[in-house]
């Protein structure tokens, strides 16, 4: 299917879209077609091979144990952090995995052979499931690349996936690949850049579904948000990174009694640290389009509902139509990342997710401050112009450092891009669709050792403990 706001922003857990997302969903798949094939009782052994940044960095990242609870038949958007811990104590109590729900497995670690030097052809993110019964037969085996954001590909079915894409595209009423074809329609209809992603969404599913749906998603987030406040300590994974947005709100409450314009940037950097506190504990977050960037729209939208001009005396409906407009016209660009580049840091560098989201959130706040689709371009080319060549380098392949502050530091950025369109025309030199592909060229031109592989920068050159 083409890709859609609710493809951009999915409920998940933590810390990581590509590295525990994807993997669990493509588990859960797994698990799911062994179910169907009636073979699922004649299992006696498991292997799981991971290849490449999933391998490299995937302790830091849970991909092994959210691979386990997919296999189990969990998926990410359903499972909820309590569940996550139950089902992890039991394996590791009875070294029993309970295969798509139905059939005790043992299973040790040694079933799951790590592979961080062998990179398959389609992607740094690959894994291998194979089944065999009691003579050593193989039953089922398949392949998957998390390609970035939660989204899997199944080796072999690349391009038949490209075919249904392209297809399910001709079957929307405005479908865009570039910046240039979305500005076009613009123009066409006399639409905003979020009332094109509107008409868009309506191909399938009802304008009720989708605003109901996008008000959920910001409730999600505001429940991140709610939980991380609520948690202190230490940050887990043995960095020994402490949860600073605890301790941030008590103060802001203190200082900022009357909600002072003056502590805006507290606030967004508040939002952005206690959404990716969360995100690194494994909690339940909203990929925006990432795990790794999940801060950065949540952070920018909660200034345009308490800071942007205006909303001082706006009703719910208000803010209501501003989550709606804010959420749609990010997806737009983030559509334009997934069609032309990618937000998959394994692939490109950060460039790829905070980028990405930086951009995202710039579109959507120029546009619920009532900037043209000229100006909003202009906001998502400003702040992917000066993210590119950002490098994926968590130390300790955790989603902490530099991962939560950078997202502190992006939505700032964005904010400020789209203040800085909206002082503009909407005319520039630069166009939005000549810093994707440049972002695209530059991940391909980087070293892998900068792509989330744990090889360089601050990975090699901080120590751990």
């Amino acid at each position: 299917m083409a890709v859609g706001v609710f493809d951009l922003f999915s409920i998940g857990i933590g810390p990581s879209s590509s590295h525990t997302v994807g993997p669990m969903r493509a588990a859960a798949v797994f698990a799911g077609e062994l179910k169907a094939s009636g073979d699922l009782d004649r299992v006696a052994s498991l292997r799981v091979d991971l290849y490449g940044s999933l391998a490299a960095t995937g302790r830091g990242h849970g991909t092994m144990t959210a691979i386990l609870l997919g296999l189990e038949g969990y998926h990410p958007e359903r499972i909820l952090p309590d569940e996550v811990e139950e089902r992890l104590a039991a394996i590791a109590a009875t070294g029993t995995l309970n295969l798509a729900g139905e059939v005790p497995l043992p299973y040790g670690e040694s079933d799951m052979v790590l592979r961080p030097l062998t990179v398959l052809p389609r992607h740094t993110n690959g894994m291998t499931f194979t089944v065999s019964d009691a003579g050593g037969g193989v039953l089922h085996g398949a392949t998957f690349f998390s390609v970035g954001g939660g989204f899997i590909v199944r080796e072999g079915e690349e391009e038949a996936a490209q075919k249904e894409l392209d297809e399910s595209k001709k079957e929307l009423p405005l479908p865009f690949r570039t910046a240039a074809e979305l500005l076009g329609h613009c123009s066409a209809k006399g639409l905003s850049i979020g009332e094109i992603m509107m008409v868009n969404e309506r191909a399938s599913r009802s304008e009720q579904e989708i605003r109901e749906g996008l008000l959920h998603i910001y409730s999600v987030m505001e429940g991140c948000v709610a939980v991380s406040l609520k948690r202190e300590g230490l940050l887990p994974g043995g960095l020994k990174v402490r949860r600073r947005a605890p301790d941030w709100h008590e103060r802001l409450l203190k200082e900022d009694t009357d909600r002072d314009p003056k502590y805006w940037q507290e606030w967004v950097n508040l939002i952005a640290l206690a959404v990716n506190e969360e995100n690194a504990s494994g909690g339940r977050v909203v990929t925006a389009p990432t795990n790794g960037a999940a801060g950065i729209i949540p952070a920018v939208l909660y200034y345009a509902l308490h800071f942007a001009p205006g909303m001082d005396k706006a009703t719910q409906q208000d803010r209501d139509e501003t989550i709606v407009k804010f959420l749609l016209t990010a997806a737009a660009v983030g559509v334009l990342y997934k069609e032309q580049a990618s937000i998959s840091g394994a692939e490109v560098g950060c460039q790829g997710e905070v980028g990405s989201a930086s951009s995202m959130a710039a579109a959507g706040l120029a546009e619920v401050m009532g900037g043209t689709p000229g100006q909003v371009e202009n906001a998502a080319e400003i702040a992917m112009e000066h993210n590119l060549g950002l490098t994926c380098d968590p130390i300790g392949g955790l989603v902490q450092i530099p991962c939560i502050e950078r997202n502190a530091i992006a939505a700032a950025k964005a904010i400020n891009a789209a203040k800085m369109a909206l002082w503009g025309d909407g005319t520039h030199r630069v166009s939005l669709d000549e810093v994707i592909v440049t972002m695209r060229e530059t991940g391909k031109d980087m070293s892998s050792k900068y792509k989330e592989t744990a090889m360089g920068g601050l990975a090699v050159n901080v120590p751990e403990c």
